[in-house]
């Protein structure tokens, strides 16, 4: 994961410059046979034209991306792959290229990437990522997340919203924040990484939001895309949930309150509040370190 996050950013920014990504979709394919077809869309990608060179990529766990082919005036495989297993086509009206893999078979397990050489203004040349299909060969069944929510806590003069998402597979998900105006939200966000708990077969994920208490009353999205489904949750839902939990006596039986569900993320948030704190503590233990070496070492070189 960590060569892509620096692929990625290798790719789509230089020098302040940023580039079209192309979108791919689906954002992941789990078949166990058969045929799969991946496309990759340029029409957010002003540079874009019906003689863009586009190339495909397969980078498998742990591993470097590696070429398969590339299509110019005509499709061109690259030695280690089988021609007859890749159909590459152009759609100049949606301004969409599609991949089609046949017959899979679960070496083909891997992160499948289009890209495009993009010309800077200096005149240099910069190969530009899409945003990445993941194929998972295996005959595991796809399940939606069986719960999802956004919890809300209140802490002096800021609001923290936390978006769970629990209980899904293939691991493969996007979340993302946006506003009232459905403007993506960037700032003052935390992604939690996917993760698994050690007895399971499903996948969960968490994202926090933290804004102003004065933006109380304004609405926030948690949006997440999966190979299930697709959906959104709002701050303002949230709200009402947790005033009928507040307001509702002991006796109603219309609330189920779930303590052990709560302390669950309880226990998760402390974590990586706990995590975050260890971190500034061993920066601030090595900043200590060298102070006190520094010296030291300036002396020696006197002496």
């Amino acid at each position: 994961m960590l060569l892509l996050a620096v692929l990625v950013a290798t790719a789509t920014w230089s020098y302040g410059y940023a580039q079209g990504i192309p979108m791919q979709k689906p954002l992941s394919v789990t078949k166990s046979k058969g045929s799969v077809r991946l496309e990759c869309d340029f029409k957010d990608v002003s540079e874009y034209n019906d003689g863009t060179i586009i190339h495909w990529y397969q980078q498998k766990e742990n591993e470097a991306p590696v070429r398969i082919l590339y299509l110019a005036q005509s499709k061109v495989v690259d030695g280690g792959f089988q021609e007859y297993r890749y159909m590459v086509e152009k759609d100049s009206h949606k301004k969409m290229c599609i991949l089609t893999i046949n017959d899979v078979i679960p070496d083909d397990s891997a992160t499948y990437y289009c890209a495009y050489w993009d010309r800077h203004c200096a005149g240099y040349y910069e190969k530009v990522f899409g945003s990445g299909t993941k194929l998972i060969v295996s005959d595991e069944v796809i399940s939606s997340p069986a719960s999802s929510e956004i919890l809300q806590k209140r802490h002096e003069n800021q609001i923290m919203y936390v978006c769970l998402i629990e209980k899904f597979y293939p691991e493969v998900i996007r979340v993302t924040w946006t506003d009232e105006a459905d403007k993506e939200v960037t700032d003052n966000i935390i992604k939690g990484d996917v993760w698994k708990p050690t007895n399971g077969d499903k996948y969960s994920i968490g994202s926090w939001l933290t804004v102003p208490a004065e933006n109380k009353d304004k609405n926030y999205y948690c949006k997440y895309e999966h190979e299930s489904q697709q959906r959104s949750l709002s701050t303002q839902d949230s709200r009402k949930t947790a005033t009928q939990q507040k307001d509702c006596s002991p006796g109603n039986s219309t609330v189920n309150f779930n303590k052990d569900h709560l302390m669950h993320r309880t226990a998760y948030l402390v974590y990586i509040v706990l995590l975050l704190k260890s971190s500034m503590y061993y920066l601030i233990v090595l900043f200590l370190i060298y102070r006190m070496w520094a010296p030291t070492k300036h002396q020696g070189k006197k002496a």
